[in-house]
This record gives structure tokens, C-alpha cells and sequence, in this order.
């Protein structure tokens, strides 16, 4: 796919003209966004009055009801052209997602998805947590009585490890158990304005790559009303949701950011090529075995994309709770994020010098090091661990 091949969601009801401005926008200030760490606030905003972070929300409740595969299709093409936006806008997603999915027949969750698409509110998670790292199945902090007369009223305090571009978000997404009493395993959802939370931050984000994602740590405590729990246990928002649409948003993310290093490499060489008319450049036999493995990780991504979708109805819902599907979204997620360093890697070795310097265009250093964040983001070794013990007991794990 050649750089002006633009995957264009296709809902008619979306604005195109402003999403190109989106993709137009983290283009021109991807650099910028890496070298100063800072909140790709340009492209947000424009995602945000185009409505495109409420792509999500069913026709019904005034959005575009856009399906997974289409939300992919814009996450990657965001990601060629600033990895650190495109992560933000999955992430975001993930969060409309799981409120879609699972908000029953809340009415307090349509009347918050009909905001989201008139105010383009946008929406942060805090998953991890102090003294329980990455494991997202567990929680410290926990739902309790308010201390204040309200009787309606219920409060949490949560020390989250990290909280992407949690001082740029209008609300938080927040994993806590159910009550005091309950086991760690024993969670919710809640849904809070950051106009009403307390939030310190407790970290910075000086990072390797990445950077744009703003992802300190925060120690959050906020009082909400029963209604602004999802009705929905978490472990089964996780299974059919979180972890299966994490994983292949993220999945497009790294994908995007290889295309764009590819598509870097393979100027490189048609310069080469140009310059020398009649030869083949030393460096294009490592750009046709980087085409081939391209082929083989679109082919992956868009296989774990569409399985998904079709398994999104209520009838396949349960499916998507089996050890079976948990092995493969979890292997989806493993191979992504290696491909997408091996690919970048290829990359810079086509390249050489050119590409090893900062800010030229044949430059994939940015690409290189957002890559590494790949694995990291629920440990690689984690989901080997979890897949190992299913496998010593699933029968089918095709």
C-alpha cells in the first residue's frame, strides 16, 4: 500500500474531510509530539470536533455505530503517520467499546454515549495499580459508602501505576472491586468526570518512545452514584471486550507504524534505484524479504480483526470466553508486537545512516522506539505465562 492509499473508514455519516485533517495534522506534528514528549493535542481536537471519538456509539444514540473493523482501519492510519495519536484514539475506543457493550439497559450510560457524541468527550482508563503492576483481573482500591450524609453515594481512592494522557481526558474508566469485602478478582467498571475527581500525579513520562501518550502516574479518589458502574462484572467486560479489542487495536497501531517505516525503506531504495538506472541497489533483497514479512503481518492482523467481528454478536459472544480464543488474541497480541520491531529494525538496516538520523525522511528512529513499547504493554511474558497454563489444559487451541 503505497503512502497516498488512504484506508478510508467507510460510514458515510462520518466527516472524511476532517479525519484527513486528523491524519494530515499528526503527520506535521509527529516529531515535535516525540521530541518534546508532549500531548498530540492538534490531531485530538480535530478527532474530537469531527466526531470521530464517538465512531463508536450505535446509531441510535445520535453516532456512527462504526464496527471493529473500520475503528482498525482508522487506528492504522492514523498510526503511519504518528503512533502516539493513533494509540490514543484505540485506547480511547476500548473504553467506548466496553461501555457499549455491556451498559445493559443503564439509562445514566445512553445518556452519558449521547454526550460523548455532542461534547466529543474523551475517555481515559486506569487499569494498572500500585502493588498489583500490569495485572488488570486485579484490583487494590474498592467501592465504598461515601462518607458524606448522601445515602446514594459511593467513593474509591486508586493509586493507578500509569494513566494515559490521563491530564488531557475528560473522564476516567476505572477497574476497582466491588466493595470492601470483595476479592481482588472481583471488579467493576466506573465511569467519572475528571472535572469532579481528585487526581495528583505521583509519576512523570520521560520515556524511550511512545512519548506523545502522556502516561504518568496518578493517584485518583472520586465519589460517584451506583448508576456510573457498568452493570456488567469486569471479568466478563475483559474476555469479550478489553482484552480482545486492546489487542487488536494495539495490534493496528504497531502495524501502522511498520508501514510507515517500510514505506520509508522502500523510498530509500527507489532513490537508489533512480539514481543508478539498469541496476538493482544492494539494499532492495532486504526490502523484498521486509515486503513479505509485511504481507504475512497484515495477513495476521486483519484475520484476528475480522474473527473478531464476527464473533461480536450475541450469538458468538460466548466464544469469546473460551480458552481457545483467549490463547489466540493473546498470541495476536505476542506476534504483533515482535513484528513490528522486526520490521522497523529491517527498516533502519535498509536504510543505514539515513535512517538512523533523526528528522530526515528516511528517518524511523520514532518508529523504532515506539515499536519496544509493543511488548510491554500487558507484558509479552505475562501472556505466555497465562497461555502456557491454558494450554496445559485446552483441548482446541487452533
Amino acid at each position: 500500500m503505497s503512502p497516498q492509499q488512504v484506508r478510508m473508514p467507510a460510514k458515510d455519516s462520518i466527516d472524511s474531510g476532517g479525519f484527513q485533517e486528523a491524519l494530515k495534522l499528526a503527520a506535521q506534528n509527529a516529531d515535535d509530539v516525540d521530541r518534546r514528549g508532549r500531548f498530540p493535542s492538534e490531531a485530538i481536537e480535530v478527532l474530537r470536533s469531527s466526531g470521530a471519538l464517538a465512531w463508536h456509539v450505535p446509531t441510535n444514540l445520535g453516532g456512527a455505530g462504526m464496527p471493529i473493523d473500520e475503528l482498525a482501519d482508522a487506528t492504522f492510519e492514523l498510526s503511519r503517520r504518528c503512533s502516539a495519536t493513533g494509540m490514543i484514539f484505540a485506547m480511547h475506543q476500548i473504553q467506548v467499546a466496553s461501555i457499549v457493550r455491556h451498559k445493559a439497559n443503564s439509562t445514566w450510560f445512553d445518556r452519558y454515549l449521547q454526550l460523548l457524541v455532542s461534547q466529543g468527550r474523551l475517555i481515559a482508563s486506569a487499569t494498572s495499580e500500585v502493588g498489583i503492576g500490569g495485572d488488570l483481573r486485579r484490583s487494590i482500591a474498592a467501592l465504598e459508602p461515601a462518607s458524606s450524609d448522601a445515602a446514594d453515594k459511593l467513593q474509591f481512592e486508586k493509586k493507578a501505576s500509569t494513566i494515559s494522557y490521563g491530564a488531557h481526558a475528560d473522564d476516567l474508566l476505572t477497574t476497582v472491586r466491588r466493595n470492601a469485602k470483595a476479592d481482588a478478582g472481583d471488579q467493576v467498571l466506573v465511569l467519572t468526570p475528571m472535572s469532579e475527581m481528585e487526581m495528583e500525579q505521583t509519576g512523570d513520562w520521560d520515556t524511550l518512545g511512545m512519548r506523545g501518550t502522556c502516561s504518568p502516574g496518578f493517584r485518583v479518589k472520586a465519589t460517584c452514584l451506583a448508576d456510573q458502574v457498568l452493570p456488567i462484572p469486569f471479568a466478563t467486560i475483559a474476555a469479550e471486550t478489553v482484552v480482545p479489542v486492546s489487542h487488536i487495536l494495539w495490534s493496528n497501531v504497531w502495524l501502522g507504524l511498520a508501514t510507515d517505516a517500510y514505506d520509508r525503506a522502500h523510498k530509500f531504495v527507489g532513490v537508489q534505484a533512480h539514481q543508478k538506472p539498469g541496476t538493482t541497489p544492494p539494499a532492495a533483497s532486504g526490502l523484498a524479504k521486509l515486503s513479505t514479512r509485511m504481507a504475512e503481518f497484515r495477513a495476521m492482523v486483519h484475520a484476528a480483526t475480522n474473527e473478531y467481528a464476527s464473533l461480536s454478536d450475541d450469538e458468538g459472544r460466548k466464544c469469546l470466553s473460551t480458552m481457545g480464543y483467549a490463547i489466540r488474541i493473546n498470541n495476536l497480541k505476542i506476534a504483533a508486537s515482535e513484528a513490528a520491531v522486526e520490521a522497523c529494525q529491517s527498516a533502519l538496516r535498509i536504510c543505514g545512516f539515513v535512517g538512523y538520523k533523526n528528522g530526515g525522511p528516511y528517518s524511523v528512529g520514532r518508529q523504532l522506539r515506539d515499536a519496544q513499547s509493543a511488548a510491554l504493554m500487558i507484558a509479552n511474558d505475562r501472556l505466555l505465562a497465562t497461555n502456557a497454563a491454558l494450554l496445559s489444559v485446552c483441548r482446541d487451541s487452533r
